[in-house]
């Protein structure tokens, strides 16, 4: 069973910065592309940042410049470091992880709460 735990999401006003954090636990042979991915009301879930094992990096063109993704393999996290933060990005964040147990599976989290003040 693999979880995916988030935390810190919370509420900041314009322009100021959050960390969202991301662990991986559970019985698995490896994480490979970790991610964050984003819904607001009304939208669909839409891509944030994903990161390869070998630290390779992809942003949506919303959040490049502003948002840093980052992961720790030895303790199988992942961090989505966001500045500037803006009231569009308003969301709930998910954690988002490419697990390989006795097959490749694609994991979720529970969801964490973004809310930017305007």
């Amino acid at each position: 069973q693999v979880q995916l735990v988030e935390s810190g999401g919370g509420l900041v006003q314009a322009g100021g910065s959050l960390r969202l954090s991301c662990a991986a636990s559970g019985s698995f042979v490896s994480v490979n592309r970790m991610g964050w991915y984003r819904q607001a009301p009304g939208n669909q879930r839409e891509l944030v940042a994903t990161i390869t094992s070998g630290g390779s990096t992809n942003y949506a063109d919303s959040v490049k410049g502003r948002f840093t993704i980052s992961r720790d393999n030895a303790k199988n996290m992942v961090y989505l470091q966001m500045n500037s933060l803006k009231p569009e990005d308003t969301a709930v964040y998910y954690c988002h992880a490419i697990v390989l147990t006795t097959y490749q599976g694609i994991y979720w989290g529970q969801g964490t709460q973004v809310t930017v003040s305007s």
